[in-house]
């Protein structure tokens, strides 16, 4: 079976007055964007997210849909969310898979690239 284009955006930012201040944690919010470039409609099953932190203290989030949705994508559309991620350190990652169905009921994974989570002062 061919692979289907489906792509996936993330743009990451420090949310400084997320947590008390107090808190010995940072958190995250990232946006993200899923666009199908395939010619074939798909909907979006499950999520998975690895989160590691700079200590290599790593949690694992696996669920139904993002942020309670389960969207159908029509070719050409896209769908868009923001989420969030608590660590214990300024810097950390995040890397996944979102799980796919098409028309046909076959399952297919799309890859999520590690991208970056930092607070922008840690980074000059």
């Amino acid at each position: 079976m061919e692979e289907l284009d489906i792509q996936v955006r993330v743009k990451t930012r420090h949310l400084p007055d997320h947590l008390p201040s107090d808190a010995k944690q940072y958190a995250f919010a990232y946006h993200i964007t899923i666009e199908n470039k395939s010619n074939e409609t798909v909907q979006l099953i499950n999520r998975y997210w690895r989160i590691t932190d700079a200590n290599g203290k790593t949690s694992e989030v696996e669920g139904v849909g993002v942020v309670g949705k389960q969207p159908i994508l029509k070719a050409g559309e896209s769908f868009d969310y923001t989420s969030g991620a608590v660590i214990d350190t300024p810097v950390g990652n995040m890397e996944g898979y979102y799980e796919m169905e098409r028309e046909n009921g076959e399952r297919f994974r799309v890859p999520i690239s590690v991208f970056r989570l930092a607070i922008p002062s840690i980074l000059h």
